[in-house]
């Protein structure tokens, strides 16, 4: 009996014992601490279609993350940060939620913030662009909510410029073992596209400061300097340091200020400068990753969190589809518990890039153009998703390693459009670094080549942009993204929810010559075009003695070897003859490029604007064609009239909702759109 007893004792003990692991875990590994939030009704509680009606959710959540547990040892200079008494980091970030009040889908659908703003709902829903949705054309014809997607964004990113609606991260500083001040090198470029007399250190988009930057520390300190070139690949001239200082206009006099640089005689147009400085304080800008695991986290296992789902996607588009891939390569998908966080990741537009996201004094809204933003961590090996091999550096590994050896890989989308492989290196996601043959796939990844697109979509009808930054020598591209976008997300939540196999990847290959050198594209000679000069060339970088612990030690790096980058190969009408197809490319009424070259105004002609890509019209007649000595054929030479071009038109979308790349429901709307390009391209 007494044997018994004691085996009841001891097994309610081991029960207990577990019960309390269990809690005391489940406590520790709550890297939500709290989130303060407000709700409101969407349009006045609008129903969406069988989903109900939503409501948006807005404020902020509050994190802690503990400086030895073992998923956090990649987040630089963490344990410089103020710890609490538990040994914890404890940071913040704003949260934009719109979630169904009834019933939903069960699938949230969270968008990494592109420089702190909400862009799924233009790119997705065809809406207007806004910080807090809240009119009716701000949520457009309303594609998510009517399938009844949570949609979220996340604050990740330290350097989001002062504005309202943006989503910001709050993440506190690093410092040395007494407290004091760490200091460190920054770089800023920019090519102005027009002369002015001053410059913020933030990086610049399209005439908006996309992150505020560093400011600089000393003013006087020997290591700041600046240097101009007359194109990326020119020799660097060294602008005395009596002809420029750190100062901005105000409303009365010119002030010192320690966030902008001036320069006597002004910046000219379309030269590129180069800025390093001295800063200090840095931000422990990876605990922006840390944000997003530990928030899905939450809204995965936390039975108490303010929304709970049964699956999660994440998307990033552009710089957020690098954070995607960064987040990846740093193993992010574990959580503090080892568990996976995102499902299904759909990193678009992002190229073969990373970004400045988790090493001291990285600038996130940093990117990779082809006349600033040079020379950055983005473009860094390894660059495809399974092992790869580069001679020169030694090294062999694989994009998603991390992920795969800690069981927590989701599945992934890498989709690029022509720009991406003009300016952001994609081939190199898909080839060995030589360029001399393909790479393997994974089955737990599709590559997408969306082909004849640029970065984005301009408006229609075609046009020469009216951005000083983005104005090219051709017609802006207009090609639409969005319906493909929405079978895409239907693809990768039917594959994540119901284990249905996506699309098989559609890309251009080494083997069968679809992917070439820029040397070997076959374009026709079109009257007055000219072809860019090279794609964006990718580098092996070499930033010092301590990269491999996340601190940049040379500024400008040590530029060694550049990579192979390759091109889609086209036809006879310069349209690409591989990838994901829309009905523009295969009934063309003109040739889409993911290039523009840059007017000859902003300087630097030969190069390309960032993100436009061109529509170049085939002649209405022959007649027209043969006085321009064009020599594509004319569009009343291709079709009879509208209503071959309809029939044509048609079938191509029907071909594209067989192989899932189109929604049934899309295909209406599609050929209307089809309508209008006919109307523009013959009136």
């Amino acid at each position: 009996m007494r044997f018994l007893a004691d085996a009841r004792v001891k097994g309610w003990v081991a029960v207990f014992s577990l019960f309390l692991a269990a809690l005391l875990g489940e406590a520790a590994h709550a890297r939500v601490v709290r989130v303060d939030v407000t709700r409101a009704d969407v349009l006045e509680a609008k129903a969406w279609g069988k989903s109900g009606p939503y409501e948006k959710i807005r404020g902020r959540v509050y994190f802690a993350v503990d400086v030895n547990n073992p998923h956090n040892r990649q987040i630089v200079d963490l344990d410089k940060a103020r710890h609490n008494s538990a040994g914890e980091v404890e940071f913040s970030a704003d949260l934009y939620v719109l979630r169904p009040k009834l019933k939903g889908n069960g699938v949230l659908l969270l968008e990494i913030p592109n420089r702190g703003a909400k862009g799924v709902l233009a790119a997705v829903d065809g809406a207007k662009g806004s910080l807090d949705p809240t009119l009716e054309e701000e949520f457009g014809d309303g594609f998510l909510l009517n399938h009844g997607y949570v949609v979220a964004w996340l604050g990740w990113q330290w350097d989001v410029r002062s504005e309202s609606g943006l989503m910001r991260l709050y993440s506190p500083i690093a410092r040395g073992a007494n407290g004091e001040s760490i200091q460190g090198l920054v770089r800023a470029d920019w090519t102005p596209a027009e002369r002015t007399v001053e410059w913020p250190l933030g990086h610049v988009i399209s005439g908006t400061i996309g992150g505020t930057g560093y400011p600089v520390s000393d003013p006087t300190a020997p290591e700041n300097v600046l240097t101009v070139r007359e194109c990326p690949s020119c020799e660097r001239h060294l602008i005395p340091r009596g002809q420029w200082h750190f100062a901005h206009q105000g409303e009365q006099r010119v002030n010192p200020s320690d966030r902008f640089v001036r320069v006597d005689g002004d910046f000219q147009a379309g030269k590129l400068y180069e800025l390093i400085y001295v800063a200090k304080d840095p931000v422990v800008a990876g605990l922006g990753l840390a944000a997003v695991r530990d928030f899905v986290s939450y809204v995965k296992y936390d039975q108490n969190a303010i929304l709970h789902v049964e699956s999660v996607l994440g998307l990033g588009i552009s710089q957020d589809g690098r954070f995607l891939r960064h987040f990846l390569w740093q193993d992010f998908n574990a959580d503090e518990s080892g568990r996976k966080v995102f499902d299904g990741v759909l990193a678009m537009v992002a190229g073969a890039g990373r970004g400045s996201f988790n090493h001291r004094f990285a600038q996130p809204s940093r990117d990779a153009e082809t006349t600033s933003s040079l020379l950055y961590p983005t473009d860094l090996f390894p660059f495809t998703d399974l092992p790869e091999s580069d001679p020169t550096l030694h090294q062999t590994a694989g994009l998603l390693d991390k992920p795969r050896a800690s069981k927590t890989m989701p599945r992934v989308f890498f989709l690029n459009t022509s720009h991406e492989y003009w300016q952001r290196a994609a081939s190199l996601i898909h080839t060995s670094v030589d360029g001399q043959s393909d790479a393997n796939e994974s089955a737990d990844v599709r590559i997408y080549f969306a082909a004849g697109q640029g970065h984005f979509p301009a408006s229609f009808p075609p046009q020469i942009s009216s951005s000083n930054e983005l104005h090219g020598q051709q017609k802006a591209n207009p090609m639409p993204r969005m319906w493909l976008w929405r079978a895409l997300i239907r693809d990768m939540n039917d594959w994540v929810s119901k284990g249905v196999l996506p699309p098989a990847s559609i890309y251009p290959h080494v083997r069968n010559r679809t992917l070439v050198r820029p040397a070997e594209l076959a374009f026709p000679p079109i009257p007055h075009l000219e072809l860019p000069l090279a794609p964006l060339a990718a580098y092996r970088l070499d930033f010092g003695p301590d990269w491999r612990h996340g601190i940049i030690t040379w500024e400008p790096p040590k530029v060694g070897a550049a990579y192979t980058v390759l091109v889609p190969q086209v036809d006879k009408d310069g349209n690409e003859r591989t990838g994901i197809q829309l009905p523009e490319l295969q009934v063309p009424l003109a040739t889409y490029t993911g290039w523009n070259l840059r007017a000859p105004s902003l300087g630097m002609p030969g190069y390309t604007v960032p993100f436009i890509g061109s529509y170049i019209p085939f002649p209405k007649t022959r007649a027209e064609r043969e006085r321009l000595r064009d020599p594509r054929p004319s569009i009343a030479e291709r079709y009879a009239n509208l209503a071959q071009y309809l029939k044509m038109y048609r079938a191509a979308g029907e071909n594209l909702v067989k192989d899932r790349l189109l929604l049934r429901q899309d295909l209406p709307a599609v050929i209307e759109f089809g309508k209008k390009e006919w109307a523009y391209a013959t009136e």
